[in-house]
C-alpha cells in the first residue's frame, strides 16, 4: 500500500480533476492498488463522485472547494484538457499536478499544439491560425477546399469543428463560432482524405516511457465508436506510428497516460491529429486485452511508480462505445443477453441521464482475431436493451 504523503498510516490519496467515466475508471484501478480518492467536479452524482467520500462537488472555480481538494489530495491528475492551467497552477502550488500545467498549455490550445509539435519535426496537416473571415479564404485558396476549420481551445467529439466546402461556406464556418460580440479563437487545417484514423495510447513517468499497440478507429458522428486493436495495417508502420505517438509526449514533457489520434493517408504516411493528455476511449480496450491497462499505467506515472506491460494477453481485441440513442433514463433496460457473450466485458458509466450521442458506457471483447472480436463486441452491443 502506497503511504500517504498526509499520514504515513494511511494510504495515498489520488486526486483527480473531473468525475466522468475516464475518472471512475481511473479510481477503479486506484482502488485495486490500495489508494483512496478525491474528485472535484462541477456538480454532483458524478459517475466518479458516487465512488468516494471525498467529493468536492462545487467545482474548480469555487477557489475554497479546490483548495479543500488539493488538501485532501496527495498527487494530483485530470480527466480532461479543458481545465485553465491557471487553476491547474493554483492545485500545483499545493500538490503536485501531472500532467503538469506548463504541459497543458502546450495541449489545451490546439493551435499551439500543433506548432509546438512542428517545431519537434512531428508530421502535422498544413495548418494556420485564423482571425478573421478573410484568412479563411486565402487559406482556402492556398490549400484548396475542403478543410477543416477547428475552435483552438473546448472542441471535443466534433463538437468545435467545421468542414468548409467552398468559398461561399466560409461565411457558415465564421458565423457557427463567431456572432455578435462572441469570438472564439479559430485555426483551419487542411483536410486529410485519409485511408484509416489510427491511435496509439503512450504511457511516459519522469524516467520511462512506453507505447501500447497501435489501433484503428472508427467514428460515428464524429465520435469515437469502434476500436480495432491492434490495427491491420503492416507492422511497419504500427511501429512507426508508435514512434511519433512517443515524440509527440516528449515534445511537450508530459507524464501519464496520454492519447495520440493519428491519420494513415491513402499513400502510407503518418501525420499527427491531435492529443489527449489523459486517458481516451481509444485505450479502453486495454481493460482487458493488456497486461496493464491505461488506467493503471496513468497512476503508476503519475505517482512515479514503475510502468506496467503495454502488451496485449490476446491476438486481437475490439471497443466499442455504447452511445445514447435516446433522452431519458441511464439505466439499460435488460443487460442479460449481453452478459450472454462469451469473451465479452461490459462496462456502464453510471450516468443518470441518457442523450443521444452521448457516451453511456462501452463494451470490449477479445478474440483470436480482429474479425472474431469484432463480431463478439457487435454482437453484445446489439442484444444490449435501452
Amino acid at each position: 500500500m502506497l503511504e500517504s504523503a498526509n499520514n504515513s498510516e494511511q494510504a495515498m490519496t489520488f486526486g483527480i480533476l473531473g468525475g466522468g467515466q475516464l475518472a471512475k475508471m481511473l479510481a477503479q484501478a486506484a482502488y485495486r492498488m490500495g489508494l483512496n480518492i478525491a474528485i472535484i467536479e462541477n456538480g454532483s452524482n458524478s459517475p466518479a463522485g458516487d465512488m468516494t467520500k471525498l467529493d468536492f462537488t462545487n467545482g474548480w472555480f469555487d477557489d475554497s472547494e479546490l483548495m479543500k481538494f488539493a488538501d485532501a489530495s496527495d498527487i494530483v491528475t485530470l480527466e480532461n484538457e479543458f481545465i485553465s492551467p491557471d487553476i491547474l497552477d493554483k492545485v500545483n502550488a499545493k500538490k503536485t499536478v501531472r500532467p503538469s500545467p506548463d504541459t497543458m498549455r502546450l495541449v489545451q490550445d490546439k493551435y499551439i499544439q500543433k506548432q509546438t509539435f512542428r517545431n519537434a519535426d512531428i508530421p502535422v496537416p498544413q495548418f494556420e491560425q485564423i482571425n478573421s473571415l478573410d484568412d479563411m479564404k486565402r487559406f482556402g485558396k492556398e490549400n484548396a477546399y475542403p478543410f477543416m476549420i477547428k475552435t483552438r481551445t473546448l472542441g471535443y467529439d466534433g463538437y468545435g469543428n467545421y468542414t468548409v466546402e467552398n468559398e461561399n461556406d466560409c461565411q457558415n464556418a465564421w458565423d457557427k463560432f463567431n456572432s455578435g460580440d462572441t469570438f472564439r479563437p479559430l485555426m483551419a487545417e487542411k483536410f486529410i482524405d485519409f485511408a484509416k484514423e489510427l491511435a496509439v495510447m503512450i504511457v511516459r513517468s519522469s524516467d520511462d516511457i512506453k507505447a501500447y499497440p497501435c489501433v484503428e478507429t472508427i467514428q460515428k458522428n464524429h465520435i469515437c465508436h469502434e476500436v480495432i486493436a491492434p490495427a491491420e495495417i503492416d507492422k511497419s508502420i504500427q511501429e512507426e506510428a508508435r514512434q511519433i505517438a512517443m515524440k509527440c509526449v516528449e515534445a511537450i514533457d508530459g507524464i501519464g497516460v496520454f492519447g495520440i489520434e493519428l491519420f494513415l493517408t491513402k499513400d502510407n504516411k503518418i501525420l499527427v491529429n491531435e492529443i489527449a493528455p489523459r486517458p481516451h476511449n481509444t485505450g479502453h480496450y486495454t481493460i482487458e486485452a493488456c497486461y496493464t491497462s491505461q488506467y493503471e499505467n496513468c497512476i503508476r506515472a503519475v505517482c512515479g511508480l514503475p510502468l506496467g506491460s503495454t502488451e496485449m494477453i490476446s491476438p486481437a481485441a475490439c471497443m466499442i462505445n455504447l452511445l445514447g440513442e435516446r433522452t431519458g433514463s441511464g439505466v439499460p433496460t435488460d443487460v442479460r443477453q449481453t452478459l450472454e457473450v462469451e469473451g465479452a466485458f461490459l462496462h456502464l458509466y453510471n450516468k443518470k441521464q441518457c442523450r443521444i450521442g452521448r457516451k453511456m458506457g462501452h463494451i470490449t471483447a477479445l478474440g483470436k482475431s480482429q474479425a472474431e472480436a469484432y463480431a463478439r463486441a457487435k454482437e453484445a452491443a446489439d442484444r444490449l436493451k435501452w
